[in-house]
């Protein structure tokens, strides 16, 4: 099971300052200060607004963007609070950022059949004791809980099932896959590789620099 905060950092921001709710914002440094964005509400990436993106470049694309300096210790503790809620799950907990991890849940500690559910109960958890929503992708490994977990954002949950996994990968964009950035994406669309499909029938020594 993959678990991903919405939008985390800006998120929290939002949270406890209600002015900013509703409004295109970033967490990250000041134009001014040749900064980088960190994280961007939801509204903000309306505009195309990115993690990483210069700040210089995203006040052009929206003049009326608020910026907000990152707080990493109001973060870190939120975070941990979150971490606490998955591990009343199970103690098999990778963390990759602050904002997302992975849980193995095939047994786990409130003995509940079904992955969906125990991602419905920590969704709700994570709600109702941060006030934030958080996105769940449920699945048989790593890879495809992943790609899951970007499927319906925000405060959503996709479920890949195992008979439903080679489907989910053939239809899926190339620059869907985890790992592939836009240079590589470019690279892949100019060989004709469009989907998981049009991977599927190409040879390693093709793919290979």
């Amino acid at each position: 099971m993959g678990k991903r905060m919405d939008a985390f950092y800006a998120s929290v921001e939002q949270r406890d300052n209600p002015s900013y709710r509703g409004k295109p914002l970033v967490v990250g440094g000041s134009p001014n200060q040749r900064g980088v964005v960190a994280a961007a509400s939801y509204e903000a990436r309306k505009f195309g607004i990115h993690s990483a993106m210069p700040s210089v470049t995203a006040i052009a694309k929206c003049p009326g963007l608020i910026f907000v300096r990152p707080r990493f210790d109001v973060y870190r503790e939120i975070s941990a609070a979150i971490h606490a809620i998955f591990k009343r799950y199970s103690d098999l907990l990778e963390g990759v950022a602050l904002d997302e991890a992975y849980l193995d849940v095939t047994e786990n500690k409130q003995n509940i059949i079904y992955a969906s559910t125990i991602a419905r109960h920590i969704k709700t958890a994570i709600f109702q004791e941060t006030q934030l929503t958080a996105t769940a992708g449920v699945s048989i490994n790593k890879f495809l809980a992943k790609m899951a977990s970007g499927q319906n954002k925000p405060n959503g949950l996709t479920v890949i099932l195992p008979e439903d996994a080679i489907a989910f990968v053939e239809q899926l964009p190339i620059e869907k896959f985890h790992g592939i950035g836009e240079v590589t994406a470019a690279k892949m669309h100019s060989l004709g590789i469009h989907t998981g499909a049009d991977l599927k029938t190409r040879w390693l020594t093709e793919l290979r620099c």
